[in-house]
């Protein structure tokens, strides 16, 4: 049982091609919150400002990331969605404001470098 020897590198392999599900919220440009998911942030950054992304954004333009987490699967970046997209303006907010504040500790962390 277990993988052994060539599983193991093409188990690797297949990881490391594989695109990580990402929740997201994006600043648009009217000051509202737009939240959804990917497996190509950058990629899906890029389609928002060329309005070809979601609908709500195309007109509340232009768009800035503002937070985003890893998801291990697709159904749960949409379950994590569903969530964000349930919290009050506040609430958002705070989200956002917590993980500035963990990525700037990380950045200054010499051990994290």
């Amino acid at each position: 049982m277990g993988l052994h020897g060539p599983q193991i590198s093409t188990l690797i392999e297949h990881l490391t091609h594989m695109k990580n599900w990402q929740v997201y919220m994006l600043h648009c440009g009217d000051d509202t919150l737009y939240t959804g998911i990917t497996n190509d942030l950058s990629g899906r950054l890029e389609t928002h400002n060329q309005k070809r992304g979601a609908r709500y954004t195309r007109s509340r333009l232009p768009v800035t990331l503002v937070y985003r987490e890893e998801a291990t699967s697709r159904s749960s970046a949409s379950r994590r969605e569903i969530a964000i997209k349930k919290l009050t303006r506040r609430q958002k907010l705070q989200l956002i404001a917590t993980a500035e504040i963990t990525l700037t500790e990380t950045c200054n962390d010499p051990e994290q470098r």
